[in-house]
């Protein structure tokens, strides 16, 4: 039959197809029929009409057919349902070593505020403070030892308690990307301090009270900081044992495996936080037995979700429990450099090649240039001893000034200042080492080739910039951000251009890609700004040590913690917790500086086959030497 005729005897009937498909009230009988009816046609165009466009319209029509046969509705309840009750607790299942560690953890650390306390009996002011048992033992005295849970409004206490939970909660888990003892030492924080708290009710002969007025709330509460701890060893987890794995798949997949984890107990924390606001406030109008049925039924709701239901639906589903982590990381298609792209385009290549090539660039970065920052702010913080022991107003910038010098108190300031864009360079020629030998292997002998050939040309590119960023002051520093997109081209002509008239060709692409770098230099800093809250938090400032941050951040918590350990110790305490405070921003700046140079280079990438088409030349190489679909 030719194809001519076969159209016009299907034509009505095809039409009749998209009619129905249309709809917004289709019939499942009738899409099925619709189903069975277009592949018979399309088997007879496959075997007839292979290489004509009626073959792909009824593969694309046969398509839409299948969808609206297997679309089911209510789906996405239970998709919700299926994850609550299935997905999360195989990933608990998975993750039991992991909780497991998280508790026992907890309970020696409250064992040792139950030592300790019952060694010193003042302990419990070093870890909840004067004022706080100052008001307890007057609570006491006046026959209401938990009047704390009276102080406030119903409405603000479950408000204030529910968020300072979660946040508690959060920073518990999000510590544990810091090489797991970040949750670690929150969780001796959390667990000295409920020890501590339960003897000292005992040695007033009220544990059995505190312990019935406190439990009622605490027993979700409590549950979940050490869950999350939990979740956050598990998170951090992959990072420090990839198994099988590369560093950066391990951590995809044990990030998200923490976070639904994590995700399942807001819950909890919610109803913590109205038990303790509407219940635990009439603990002593509460009968005996009621808040023992409260204290034992809510621990028998997490023993259930976290301990037995992960085992029954490991047993009912052990294909599940069996998957491979990796469905979803399998990799992608190699980036093209040398092609046009819009700005949302050039950010998605930048933060692929990230995860591509992390391996690569990363171990340079964390072999060499990471020891090399932290002997210099080592140094530097002998130097500035005097700074190192203050608790500053907003520390990440005076912390800054200490590491990078550009405080300039004194010569050894510029020394390092110095030392430092030697470091800024060499992570950006790192990492454009790392795309130009994509496909090679890990090389020291290339990289150091590479900086050879390339290394003083980048430096020169960059140094203009960097000693005109370094000698102005702070109120000007912002405004000449702005310049900084007519420099990124310098770096990146500097990095990959093979030609003559460098100079010159950087300062045109810089006139010309102005707008599209400082898009993306604008989304770089906001991304930075976002990433960087939990552990320099924008509101978490404090006069000093003594006095509250207006609301903690993960490293006020560290630090505080850093500091109650140190003053046993030395009286230079502050100087070991500014010290951390570096060290982690420093491990942060070596993280995101990559993200940065991607994002130059590709920029870079974009204009150069606009003004030169060197990728479509290339392809132009290989036409005739591929398959025909290919060309």
């Amino acid at each position: 039959m030719k194809e001519t005729k076969f159209i016009e005897q299907n034509q009505k009937k095809w039409s009749e197809f998209e009619k129905a498909l249309s709809s917004s009230q289709k019939k499942p009988e009738e899409l099925s029929k619709l189903y069975l009816d277009v592949t018979e046609d399309l088997g007879y165009a496959q075997t007839f009409y292979n290489r004509r466009t009626i073959r792909v319209y009824l593969n694309q029509l046969a398509q839409k057919v299948f969808i609206g046969v297997h679309k089911q509705g209510g789906q996405s309840w239970k998709k919700i349902l299926d994850y609550v009750l299935v997905s999360i607790p195989i990933d608990i299942y998975k993750s039991r070593k992991s909780l497991l560690i998280a508790l026992i953890s907890f309970l020696i650390y409250a064992a040792i505020g139950v030592i300790t306390t019952y060694v010193n009996p003042d302990f419990p002011r070093v870890v909840m403070g004067d004022g706080y048992v100052d008001m307890t033992i007057e609570n006491i005295s006046n026959g209401r030892p938990l009047a704390v849970y009276e102080s406030q409004s119903q409405l603000d206490m479950f408000i204030h308690i529910t968020t300072n939970n979660l946040r508690v909660a959060l920073l518990t888990f999000f510590a544990g990307f810091f090489g797991i003892i970040g949750t670690q030492m929150l969780l001796f924080s959390n667990g000295v301090m409920l020890g501590s708290f339960q003897y000292f009710f005992h040695t007033k002969g009220l544990l059995v009270t505190s312990f019935l007025g406190i439990w009622i709330h605490g027993a979700f509460e409590i549950s979940a900081i050490v869950l999350a701890g939990g979740a956050g060893i598990v998170a951090g987890g992959g990072l420090l044992f990839p198994k099988s794995y590369s560093r950066i798949q391990a951590l995809r997949i044990s990030a998200l495996r923490g976070m639904k984890i994590m995700m399942s107990l807001i819950p909890f924390i919610i109803i913590a936080g109205f038990l303790e606001s509407y219940v635990t406030r009439h603990y002593q109008i509460l009968p005996e037995w009621s808040k023992w049925c409260i204290i034992f039924f809510s621990f028998a709701i997490i023993v259930f979700y976290y301990v037995i239901y992960p085992f029954f639906i490991v047993r009912k589903y052990p294909e599940r429990a069996r998957e491979d982590d990796l469905v979803d990381l399998q990799t992608k298609d190699e980036v093209v450099l040398y092609k046009i792209r819009k700005e949302g385009a050039i950010i998605r290549d930048a933060f692929h090649s990230y995860f591509t090539y992390s391996a690569k660039f990363l171990k340079p970065i964390f072999t060499i240039y990471l020891p090399l920052a932290i002997v210099i702010a080592f140094v530097q913080g002998q130097i500035h001893m005097d700074k190192m022991l203050t608790q500053h107003w907003f520390d990440w910038y005076v912390q800054a000034q200490i590491i990078f010098g550009f405080g300039l108190y004194n010569f050894t300031d510029l020394l390092f200042g110095f030392s430092w864009s030697l470091i800024v360079v060499g992570i950006f020629a790192t990492v454009f080492w790392s795309i130009k030998t994509r496909g090679e292997e890990f090389s020291y002998s290339s990289l150091f080739r590479y900086y050879k050939e390339r290394f003083i040309t980048l430096y020169i590119a960059f140094a203009i910039y960097y000693w005109t960023f370094f000698f102005t002051p702070i109120y000007l520093k912002f405004i000449l951000l702005f310049l900084l997109p007519f420099i990124t081209s310098n770096i990146a002509v500097a990095a990959f251009d093979e030609g003559k008239g460098k100079i010159k060709k950087a300062f045109l692409y810089g006139r010309k890609t102005f707008v599209p770098s400082l898009l993306n230099l604008l989304f770089f800093s906001t991304l930075i700004a976002v990433l960087v809250q939990p552990i320099a938090f924008i509101f978490s400032i404090q006069e000093n040590w003594s006095s509250e941050p207006t609301m903690r951040d993960l490293l006020d918590v560290c630090t505080d913690f850093i500091n109650r350990v140190a003053i046993f110790f030395t009286d230079d305490y502050m100087y070991y917790s500014n010290s951390f405070r570096q060290i982690i921003y420093i491990i942060f700046i070596l993280l995101t500086l990559p993200l940065f140079a991607l994002l130059t280079a590709f920029t870079y990438f974009s204009h150069a086959e606009k003004e030169e088409l060197i990728g479509l030349r290339e392809e132009f190489k290989l036409f005739g030497k591929r398959k025909r679909n290919q060309e």
